[in-house]
């Protein structure tokens, strides 16, 4: 497509597929969170998403192509830039800039890993068979007991510190991410850039604390079978 032959209309492209996982990252925060309500709460959720059928595999292959269009382009857009710049490292200059905005291919492509890692985890359970839904038993309603496969994974340290280092990437991937979305959508000017940054930030503070609230809690003690 012409469109993708341009820098212009490659950056369009993520932020449209950035606000589309986005969306999906608060979603999936909302869904997670039922976990504090008990097992009964993820434990509906998660039937509810497994009622969907082949429905929720459409929409993993189409989140899927999503992220890769993002990860693929923001490469692209990397390379191009450096190439465009060949200025020695000691006489580079970054003028409003962020380590957010510095790492944004790095954070990108470890929240990359952490998807992979994520779906063997509790979507496919080949990391930690042990704890996986196929072989616990089912709740009191005879729904897949997710509530357990939880409390059971995140009472492992290591499983948990994984989780929440992923959070960390996320938070610095959203804390400069949503502004600059925003912005190459033509959705901000230079009044309303500052107050995007922080409210950019702001947000990725809030999914930070809301994913990690979980495994923290967990460890403490605070939800357990």
């Amino acid at each position: 497509m012409q469109m993708l032959q341009s820098s212009i209309g490659r950056k369009l492209v993520m932020a449209v597929t950035g606000l589309c996982l986005v969306g999906f990252v608060i979603v999936h925060l909302l869904g997670n969170s039922s976990i504090f309500v008990g097992a009964d709460g993820i434990n509906a959720y998660a039937e509810h998403l497994h009622a969907l059928g082949p429905l929720v595999w459409i929409f993993r292959l189409v989140l899927l192509g999503l992220f890769g269009l993002h990860i693929f382009f923001g490469i692209q857009l990397t390379l191009e830039n450096r190439a465009a710049r060949p200025i020695d490292y000691n006489q580079k200059k970054n003028i409003r800039t962020s380590f957010g905005a510095e790492t944004m291919i790095y954070t990108g492509l470890a929240i990359l890993a952490f998807a992979v890692y994520h779906l063997f985890h509790f979507t496919m359970h080949l990391t930690n068979p042990e704890i996986s839904v196929g072989v616990l038993p089912l709740d009191a309603l005879g729904r897949n007991d997710v509530f357990t496969m939880m409390v059971l994974s995140f009472q492992k340290f290591f499983i948990s510190l994984i989780y929440i280092a992923a959070m960390v990437t996320l938070l610095l991937h959203l804390s400069h991410g949503v502004q600059s979305l925003f912005q190459t959508l033509g959705l901000l000017g230079s009044n309303t850039l500052p107050t995007m940054e922080k409210i950019g930030r702001a947000a990725a503070i809030v999914v930070f604390v809301g994913f990690i609230s979980i495994p923290v809690s967990i460890l403490l003690g605070l939800i357990k079978v």
